[in-house]
């Protein structure tokens, strides 16, 4: 597998710049919001995101100070639905920290939200980076509706396969397909580059999201059984509609009727997993991941063999090859 800080290293001083920057784009003279902010910086995650623009822009052309702002937008709009994630969905936790509203309350973690969301805004304007507000609100939109979709389709928890790529093509790709684009137009790439450079963030993006899919059914480090996490919250992955896909409805009925009624039961949600398993739902999904990687990768060589492109090549297969 590729080593992260390997992939880093060409952008390596723009990403202690972007940080600085960042930070700075967060200032508040509200004490309460800049603690709350400085420890949201504080737990920051593996820099993916802001990795995907600066190679994006690199490919294209050059990094430069708008390149700085659309990972900063992209990571101001971001943080902001993840702030609001936690309290939509009741969580104590994020990467291993205690969450915003977990600390601080509903109240304050809902308003840090729409102070990050107002910052991200600001800054595209006060520079008059019109497409680049227009790239990652798109991608805001996305991620809502995405949302909003598998809230929708979960309540039946019958999901055919295209409903399933639409949601995580929504949900998730449209994230990292917006990463991509911004930074091509950081860079003055032409419209249609950076429409190219979209389609392979949102492959990329799609094949990000079916490796989260497969995690449930590998075995947790501590306890040496798969996760079942996905099947708990009652979320559809791609092996278990595959396993649905391709059962007898006597089967099929069983199944939904486990995640729907017994979704907290170790043992039949490990049924579950076990079914889903001898199905082939599990050689299925790595079978797609592997296109949708290999999709990103036709289009991506097709922009000149430099390192730039070469260390997004690397994080491409990273995205596929991670372990957690």
């Amino acid at each position: 597998m590729p080593d992260l800080k390997e992939i880093k290293a060409p952008i390596s001083d723009h990403l202690t710049l972007f940080e600085q920057k960042f930070r700075k784009s967060m200032k508040s003279n509200v004490a309460l919001l800049d603690k709350i902010t400085q420890y949201i910086i504080r737990r920051k995650g593996k820099q993916m995101r802001p990795m995907f623009v600066f190679f994006s822009a690199g490919i294209c052309g050059t990094i430069n100070e708008s390149t700085y702002r659309a990972a900063s937008l992209i990571e101001l709009l971001h943080t902001a639905t993840l702030v609001h994630d936690d309290v939509v969905d009741d969580s104590n936790m994020r990467r291993g920290f205690f969450s915003i509203n977990a600390l601080w309350k509903n109240k304050i973690a809902v308003l840090v939200g729409d102070y990050l969301l107002s910052r991200g805004l600001l800054l595209s304007l006060e520079h008059d980076e019109f497409e680049l507000l227009k790239i990652v609100s798109s991608a805001t939109r996305e991620m809502s509706e995405g949302e909003l979709l598998q809230i929708e389709k979960a309540r039946r928890l019958d999901i055919k396969e295209e409903i399933y790529f639409e949601i995580i093509r929504k949900k998730t790709a449209s994230l990292i397909a917006s990463c991509c684009a911004a930074g091509a137009q950081s860079a003055g790439a032409d419209a249609d580059t950076v429409q190219k450079m979209y389609c392979i963030g949102e492959y990329v993006g799609v094949a990000f999201q079916i490796k989260d899919d497969l995690f449930d059914y590998t075995a947790d480090v501590a306890t040496g059984k798969p996760n079942g996490i996905d099947i708990k919250e009652q979320k559809m992955t791609l092996p278990l509609i595959y396993m649905l896909n391709h059962s007898p409805k006597a089967r099929k009925r069983e199944v939904i009727h486990v995640v729907k009624r017994h979704n907290n039961n170790p043992d039949k949600v490990s049924e579950v997993i076990d079914k889903v398993n001898h199905s082939g739902g599990i050689d299925y999904a790595r079978q797609r991941m592997l296109e949708y990687q290999q999709k990103a990768f036709d289009l991506l060589f097709t922009f000149p063999d430099t390192p730039m492109r070469r260390s997004f090549e690397q994080l491409v297969r990273y995205t596929v090859e991670r372990n957690k």
